[in-house]
């Protein structure tokens, strides 16, 4: 067991390259954008020496692109609107990389003037993202969000910078095909973070295994906040979905053998786990028959046939040559969110 998993690390090793391969292509987009605005901005970058997966280097460049772009761009005011607002007339972008725990951390913020929440429901209204009364009870970190739903735009018109007509939808949906989460944290006139987690490699991830159904299946660490042990007695039914209460918070919970069509011999346990996942800013609890343990799988990619298997992202063969699902978290995620579940 030591051997192979100094193999392991050796191989990983080998497939990690600098972040900054793809950081030094900014300093001179910023530039470019800015002269073109007639905008001062600072470019910080931190973390350039950050190695994470070559094959990630290869896939995160176009939407970190995007969202360096869309803070110069939307982001930063003019010299005259920072003057009148008591800033500095020179914007700052800071773009950062760090390891957490098992994943990397990408990070675009700037000091510009944030999210205008009322122009995003309004906008999201107007576009039918939303109804009028759910932007109503719609809370801003809810509101926030509504920037990555597909087709939302607060441009009047299409420019040559910035998202150049592709939405923020297509950065989150080349985030998550890298089995990553992205965040946002705003604040009007203060300036707006957005925030990618990604695996280390995209060969290897680090996740939760779980049972149902007789099945095995893969939560991918990443997004796993904790776990719990729940009874039939702890569920209550809110809007005909099951919730369990965990300090003061109210949690959805998805039964993994009926969302993939398995069958509900989960709703015959007494007592059943709990993994509770976040993704997109939202948190909800997976319902298991039982945990197996935590352990680093190295990831098979489906078969062109099961791509659109909904809830799955991949495949991996366990130690004993079982076979192990990979639970897509943000696509399930995104369907409670959508009311689909």
């Amino acid at each position: 067991m030591r051997i192979s998993n100094e193999l392991q690390e050796s191989i990983m090793q080998l497939r990690m390259v600098a972040v900054d391969q793809v950081f030094s292509r900014f300093p001179r987009v910023v530039r470019d954008i800015a002269n073109k605005l007639d905008k001062g901005i600072d470019l910080i970058v931190e973390g350039k020496d950050t190695e994470l997966d070559k094959s990630v280097v290869e896939e995160i460049g176009d939407p970190l692109m995007h969202l360096v772009r869309n803070s110069v761009d939307h982001g930063i005011e003019s010299k005259a609107d920072r003057k009148r607002k008591g800033k500095p007339e020179t914007g700052t972008v800071y773009l950062r990389a760090f390891h957490q725990g098992s994943s990397i951390v990408l990070e675009v913020q700037d000091d510009g003037k944030g999210l205008d929440i009322p122009v995003i429901k309004s906008k999201a209204v107007q576009k039918k993202i939303i109804t009028e009364a759910e932007a109503a009870s719609m809370s801003d970190k809810e509101a926030a969000n509504l920037i990555f739903a597909p087709g939302f735009s607060t441009a009047e018109a299409v420019s040559d910078l910035s998202g150049r007509g592709v939405g923020m939808d297509v950065v989150k949906k080349n985030v998550e095909r890298l089995n990553g989460v992205v965040e946002i944290v705003s604040e009007k006139d203060k300036g707006s973070t957005f925030t990618i987690k990604l695996p280390l490699t995209l060969a290897i991830i680090s996740a939760m295994l779980v049972r149902t159904s007789r099945n095995i299946y893969a939560i991918p660490l990443v997004n796993v906040i904790e776990v719990v042990e729940v009874s039939k007695k702890d569920i209550v039914h809110i809007a005909k979905k099951e919730a369990i209460s965990i300090r003061n918070e109210t949690i959805t919970i998805l039964r993994l053998d009926e969302v993939l069509q398995l069958g509900t011999s989960n709703r015959d346990l007494e007592t059943f786990q709990v993994v509770i996942v976040m993704a997109a800013g939202e948190r909800i609890g997976f319902g298991v028959d039982s945990l197996i343990g935590e352990q680093d799988l190295v990831i098979k990619s489906l078969d062109s046939h099961l791509v659109e298997c909904p809830g799955i992202a991949g495949a991996s063969i366990l130690g004993d040559a079982s076979l192990a699902l990979i639970v897509d978290v943000a696509t399930l995620v995104e369907k409670v969110i959508a009311g689909i579940y």
